[in-house]
């Protein structure tokens, strides 16, 4: 066997390996997948927390299956849903979201990914100047204004950004509140427990009100995200290290797979031309 091929074959063996070895994860409590190939609806796989594109719906090939192509002016809105606002408290929550940004230096806005509350009780996850971030407060009951975390990332590349409430209660605690990017641990900040909070949730912008890490964000359907948007998924959990990192083995198995299958077509296409 040639070393090309052997490297390969090789090198495809370990990307159905990283696939393999990845303990499964509990089901979270809602999914959105983005695997459609037309249309202005956004199904929740999992709940009944369906949404609708405002905006482009420029369906298009993603990591795994299809992705949604935000353009800059484009956001999904969600309802109202027990399962992510209108009850509460929320002790536990766990969001995880596969995206790649078109533009991740950009400063004239923040790129929203997710959002969801108001200024007064709320999460998000968003790109602003070279950076991911994460954001959580509840500013009323318990007054916890809240923490943002970051971590430095690049234009064009896959990335699966984790943010987690861990089994909180009615006071600001320490290590409450978690980033993670690509099953890697960021930081651990003080945080607590999530009350019902009203305005809408959204993806690929802000729907109604947030709280960015300079305190700025007030206004509907601002902040718009360009770029790709594979999946969202949410649990009323806090999923453990090893099913976080077992998510992200999953994610960087596709990513790896579909890197090597493009490296093996290139290998094979210079091989035959000889």
């Amino acid at each position: 066997m040639s070393a090309r091929v052997c490297t390969g074959l090789c090198a495809l063996g370990i990307a159905a390996a990283l696939a393999v070895t990845a303990r499964a994860a509990p089901d979270p409590d809602v999914a959105w997948l983005f695997n459609e190939t037309g249309g202005d609806s956004v199904p929740d796989e999992i709940g009944a927390v369906h949404g609708v594109v405002n905006g482009t719906e420029d369906w298009v090939p993603g990591l795994d299956g299809n992705a949604l192509k935000f353009d800059g002016e484009t956001i999904i809105e969600f309802p109202d849903s027990n399962l992510i606002n209108t009850v509460g408290p929320f002790q536990k929550r766990t969001i995880l979201a596969t995206f790649s940004v078109d533009d991740a230096d950009s400063d004239a806005e923040k790129q929203t990914i997710f959002d969801e509350g108001g200024r007064t009780r709320g999460l998000v996850l968003y790109v602003f100047d070279g950076e991911v971030w994460i954001g959580g407060w509840n500013r009323a009951e318990y007054n916890w204004n809240g923490e943002w975390i970051s971590a430095p990332i690049k234009s064009n590349t896959w990335y699966q950004v984790g943010l987690v409430i861990r089994d909180a209660s009615g006071a600001v605690e320490a290590d409450k509140f978690e980033m993670w990017l690509n099953g890697v641990l960021v930081e651990k900040r003080d945080g607590g427990q999530l009350h019902a909070h009203g305005d809408d949730t959204g993806i690929g912008a802000v729907n109604q009100n947030t709280v960015f890490h300079d305190e700025a964000g007030s206004g509907d359907n601002i902040d718009y995200f360009t770029g790709l948007i594979d999946e969202v998924q949410l649990w009323n959990a806090s999923l453990s290290p090893a099913d976080i990192e077992s998510v992200a083995k999953g994610f960087l198995a596709v990513d790896v797979q579909n890197k090597l299958v493009t490296r093996w077509g290139s290998i094979k296409a210079g091989h035959i031309g000889r």
